[in-house]
């Protein structure tokens, strides 16, 4: 019975203090990693649906890290390209945002930094532009989530005589419109749209 009680007392001791040992660690470790995640994250806008490829007027967020003096915002400029230090223009139109990043991944590992890391966020899209028979046509910021009836809205609405249920959408790259419904629809950076006039 005495021995009994000694292992009691001992167990009793020993178990909360494993219990700290092993929950401090990977507490700690949680703690951290998730940390810079929410840093690098911080401000960025909200992605598009789908594969999302960038464009002219996009303005990105470059962080390679430890190494402030390379790391900035940039904009993809006229010619499709981000223009950075040490490496100088990168191609960024039509890719995405991972490609472009591993892109000057490499480019800094070839002769200028030893094991380089890169991470790209998008801090805001290029616009969109809404035309026709629409009481303020124009180009207005993009906001992730648009909507046709969204886009209208920011042009202060229909006018009489538009067709409020088929519009004429152009895709950024792309050289001809193409008709459809407007229930629903999405609209992406850098989308023409364009509302007709309904058949009386």
């Amino acid at each position: 019975m005495r021995f009994a009680g000694v292992i009691l007392l001992l167990v009793g001791c020993t178990m909360p203090a494993i219990a700290q040992t092993v929950a401090t660690p990977s507490g700690s470790t949680a703690g951290n990693a998730a940390a810079p995640a929410q840093q690098a994250g911080a401000g960025t806008a909200a992605e598009p649906a789908g594969d999302y490829r960038l464009g002219t007027a996009d303005k990105v967020r470059v962080i390679v890290y430890n190494e402030p003096s390379l790391s900035g915002e940039f904009t993809v400029s006229d010619n499709g390209t981000l223009s950075l230090p040490l490496i100088g223009d990168i191609p960024a139109s039509g890719r995405s945002p991972r490609e472009v990043s591993s892109d000057i991944q490499a480019k800094l590992a070839d002769g200028y930094l030893r094991e380089p890391r890169v991470s790209l966020d998008v801090l805001t899209y290029r616009p969109f532009y809404i035309l026709g028979e629409v009481t303020k046509p124009g180009e207005y910021a993009y906001s992730n989530g648009l909507t046709a009836l969204n886009a209208v809205a920011r042009a202060q609405g229909f006018t009489y005589r538009a067709n409020k249920r088929k519009v004429f959408l152009k895709h950024a790259g792309e050289s001809a419109e193409k008709e459809v419904n407007l229930d629903g629809l999405e609209i992406r950076p850098g989308d023409t749209l364009r509302i007709g006039e309904r058949y009386f």
